[in-house]
């Protein structure tokens, strides 16, 4: 019986186009051990569509969201004929997670959780998270939790303190409902009120648990977009100091990586952790990059970087240690992060993805017990968060979601090439309904004046 709960986490910016599935799964595939296939698929999507689709939601997103998992099939075919089921997938606004579990663990999962917060312009979801939280049987009947959260974060090399406080308003709005079930045998439909799988025992109390919580174990994946540098690129040559595949010392720019500097400082995402990055920079890549992409996966004669940005770690994966109290009861156990790379280029977009292969003991983590060093224990950010939930997160989320349904629209009807047909339509409907209506008002006027 296995020990560990092998699971593959992959966070992917898709610059608001159509994924390409087989060039996604390919590289993918390539990417991951043929020999051992992850018990589950966590995805993180960043502009996973245009504004209008995106804020609009439901069937809208269907074609965007439908392509990573035809992606995901194609990978688990390549390796070795795997086959996952997609057991949820949630969106708020423009990013999306999806969660896929191997089929024949499906009866694993006991219930879900989700919950999301946008963080853009008037906290919508241009901007913002949205959670997962499940329960996974383990072999003694128990539920190992797992939370998952897909994040995007301001964007700008000078935007530091706003990444932060994106992040602080993420732990303090990102809470988790239970979620109910229906089959999964197809893709769910992607909406956002929809349930798709069991209520969680706790499901009585009256405020839903929070980002960080005692018993469960966190993943953060996304779009953080912490920069190498605080200021934009200046001058004609700076681009020639950029990294490429014949200098690849990466260490000036590690160095300057703000997310290293704030996680050590304590002033983002906190209590989390990192693997070591031995991969090149995520962002931000050319056009003419793109272009490459889509007929040579070969990146070892150049990386073509857009001039304009400095290349950063833009794309992470982080994730929170086991609790002290965890290691004193049950020794040995620990969690392995077996790989951490960066996918080549996708055509589509200006970022790589980023995956992450992790294994997780198959021990659910115990409550706190009653020992002299508690004290320890309340140290721990699982106890004492670092920021308390706002009590009004959900009236503020029901109003952004508001705006995003007005800006959705407005959105539809100005820049996709259906609603300017729809605005078209109602045009030409009403000049010709006036045109009509001028017609009778006159045959009526010469009838009253007796030419007719």
């Amino acid at each position: 019986m296995a020990s560990t709960l092998n699971v593959l986490i992959i966070t992917f910016n898709c610059a608001r186009q159509l994924l390409e599935p087989e060039i996604f799964a390919r590289r993918l595939a390539n990417a991951l051990p043929e020999s051992q296939h992850p018990d589950l698929v966590l995805l993180s999507l960043q502009e996973i569509a245009p504004i209008a689709y995106s804020f609009l939601g439901g069937s809208y997103l269907v074609p965007y969201l439908q392509r990573f998992h035809s992606a995901v099939h194609l990978a688990g075919k390549a390796l070795g004929g795997a086959r996952y089921v997609n057991i949820i997938t949630r969106n708020v606004g423009m990013t999306a997670c999806m969660a896929f579990v191997l089929e024949e663990h499906r009866e694993n999962i006991q219930w879900i959780k989700a919950g999301g917060v946008g963080v853009g312009v008037q906290e919508m979801g241009n901007k913002g998270a949205v959670g997962l939280r499940l329960g996974y049987t383990i072999f003694n009947g128990d539920a190992l939790e797992l939370t998952f959260v897909a994040a995007h974060l301001a964007p700008m090399e000078e935007a530091l303190q706003r990444r932060n406080e994106d992040w602080a308003n993420i732990v303090r709005g990102l809470v988790f409902n239970p979620t109910t079930t229906k089959s999964t045998k197809q893709p769910p439909a992607f909406e956002e009120t929809e349930p798709l799988l069991p209520t969680h025992p706790d499901h009585t109390k009256q405020q839903p648990p929070g980002l960080y919580t005692p018993t469960s174990h966190l993943l953060l994946a996304g779009d953080l977009n912490y920069r190498t540098s605080n200021t934009r690129p200046h001058g004609t040559t700076t681009h020639l100091t950029f990294p490429n595949p014949t200098h690849q010392d990466l260490s000036p720019f590690l160095q300057t990586d703000q997310l290293t500097r704030e996680l050590t400082a304590n002033r983002t995402c906190h209590g989390l952790s990192e693997a070591p990055i031995t991969f090149p920079p995520t962002y931000k890549y050319s056009k003419k990059a793109q272009r490459r992409a889509a007929v040579s996966e070969d990146e070892t004669t150049t990386w073509e970087w857009a001039k304009h940005r400095w290349p950063s770690w833009c794309d992470r994966i982080l994730y929170l240690d086991l609790p002290e109290w965890m290691k004193q009861e049950i020794p040995n156990v620990e969690i392995k992060v077996k790989k951490y790379t960066a996918l080549p280029l996708m055509p589509t977009s200006d970022h790589r993805p980023v995956i992450a292969v992790m294994s997780i003991p198959l021990q659910t983590i115990p409550a706190p017990g009653e020992r002299q060093d508690d004290a320890d224990d309340n140290d721990d950010v699982r106890m004492n968060p670092p920021f308390d939930i706002d009590p009004r997160w959900k009236e503020r989320r029901t109003v952004a979601r508001r705006k995003e349904i007005v800006v959705g629209i407005l959105a539809y009807l100005s820049l996709t090439w259906e609603g300017r047909g729809v605005v078209l339509a109602l045009v030409l409907g009403g000049l010709l309904g006036w045109g009509v209506v001028r017609g009778v008002v006159g045959v009526c006027e010469l009838e009253n004046f007796g030419y007719m």
